[in-house]
């Protein structure tokens, strides 16, 4: 079975009014055994990352270098997206795997299953102080070519890094397959509130009473109002 670990550097954001593209592609494939996930000893293969430049055929604005350092000269002449998205779906993928993976399925469509390494992440190490991709790489010490993992914040190294999140997630044995994906399609479950009078405190520990203005008065949305609408469900005080 190959699950392939992918990253993009992208023009920006999508909003409703503003399209983005793909300025760098990055991937990289974990090759494991079926049986051997099921039977829970599974010794995942984490294959070289690949990946190259893309011409998302826009100007690639000043925030997003700010993040990536591509500029519009380097991507001249570059395969476009389309093509990027051809090479992806290439293969035999059993899953798709991205660190909050909602931003890369905004770029690239599939019918093939996703498995989102941050949500996973939240839920498998929730005492962490951190869940984004570089903290982790440190915090569960990933067994990394240092040299294959850098720079951050580009599409080929980003990819490498997941896939080694993604090996150690096979590697522990505690999740199957089938609960990572289902937990991808949900909300991230937050470890701890970030706000208010209750900021610091494990959801677990926010009074009902607090979750139900969440859930009823407050303007929040997004992941903060699906952790507690999720709490209250688990106490049997969902309304």
């Amino acid at each position: 079975m190959i699950i392939r670990c992918i990253d993009f550097e992208t023009t920006g954001e999508p909003t409703e009014d503003v399209r983005q593209a793909i300025c760098e592609v990055g991937w990289c494939d974990i090759t494991v055994d079926e049986q051997d996930l099921e039977d829970g000893f599974a010794v995942p293969v984490l294959g070289q990352p690949k990946g190259y430049l893309v011409n998302p055929g826009r100007p690639i604005p000043p925030e997003a270098r700010a993040v990536h350092h591509i500029s519009d000269r380097d991507v001249v002449g570059a395969p476009t997206p389309d093509r990027a998205c051809m090479d992806l779906a290439s293969g035999d993928i059993a899953h798709y795997a991205a660190h909050k993976a909602e931003f890369e399925q905004q770029f690239f469509g599939s019918t093939v299953s996703w498995i989102c390494t941050y949500k996973v992440a939240l839920r498998m190490w929730p005492d962490l102080d951190s869940h984004k991709l570089q903290f982790l790489r440190y915090a569960l010490d990933l067994d990394i070519d240092q040299a294959l993992g850098l720079p951050a914040h580009r599409a080929v190294p980003d990819a490498y890094v997941g896939g080694a999140l993604m090996a150690r997630i096979l590697e522990e044995g505690r999740v199957s397959i089938h609960d990572m994906v289902r937990w991808s399609k949900g909300p991230a479950l937050l470890p701890k509130c970030t706000f208010g009078e209750h900021k610091g405190k494990r959801w677990d520990d926010v009074p009902t009473k607090y979750l139900v203005w969440i859930v009823e008065k407050s303007s929040f949305k997004g992941d903060v109002l699906a952790n507690a609408k999720h709490h209250l469900k688990n106490r049997d005080a969902f309304r």
